[in-house]
């Protein structure tokens, strides 16, 4: 691939529409009854500030159902519209990858990545949704990329999708290999809230060593 888009949906676990998730719904589920009731789960209303508001909008903080109705949000908004719909149109190859709200594509041609950004934003707002710009971007990304971005006087681009930097690398006969490792906001991030965790319970922790529970684990008798 010779061209990667990377983006992001602004809010989109506040932004789901409770209208459309529930004609999603509705194609694979025949009883009104459990349409009703996820109906009611939806409007359970979302917390912000320590209070639970109420909206036509938005899946429930904390809900064992928030992750699956959000999967399915997308299913129908992004990846069946990309597979069936704009990859047959394409010019040349074109791959898309997501995890829960997080997705990416790759194409072979600039034109077709250009054309997915100005089409995902119209897409995306036919179900309520809006693309935070700031975060989107294309970039030129494989084996060509870091020799056109030197002759540029430039560094080849990176970009990060689950946790990881994915950058140009090279085998050691010097062909292209995609090389990845952990993003360091992501390490920052778990590093922040491990400390936080431990500060938390650093009172717990020194009473469990004190009553002698810690020395009964495997390898620290």
């Amino acid at each position: 691939m010779s061209h990667v888009v990377e983006s992001d949906i602004r809010g989109f676990f506040n932004e789901v529409s409770h209208e459309w998730t529930l004609k999603f719904l509705a194609h694979r589920i025949g009883d009104p009854r459990i349409l009703r009731l996820i109906g009611r789960m939806l409007k359970g209303g979302i917390m912000e500030d320590g209070l639970v508001r109420a909206s036509e909008k938005g899946t429930p903080q904390g809900s064992i159902l928030s992750p699956l109705l959000s999967n399915i949000y997308l299913h129908y908004a992004l990846d069946l519209w990309f597979s069936h719909r704009f990859k047959k149109r394409c010019r040349g190859e074109a791959y898309y990858f997501r995890f829960a709200d997080d997705f990416l594509a790759c194409f072979q041609y600039k034109e077709d990545a250009e054309q997915f950004l100005r089409q995902l934003t119209e897409r995306l707002a036919q179900f309520s949704l809006e693309v935070a710009e700031e975060k989107t971007r294309c970039i030129e990304f494989g084996r060509f990329a870091r020799a056109d971005a030197r002759k540029r006087g430039e560094k080849p681009a990176e970009f990060t999708f689950l946790g990881f930097t994915h950058y140009c690398g090279k085998t050691r006969k010097g062909s292209f290999r995609l090389k990845r490792r952990t993003s360091r906001k992501k390490f920052g991030q778990s590093l922040r809230e491990f400390s936080e965790w431990a500060r938390m319970h650093k009172k717990d922790l020194l009473s469990m060593w004190e009553t002698q529970e810690f020395k009964k684990l495997p390898g620290l008798e």
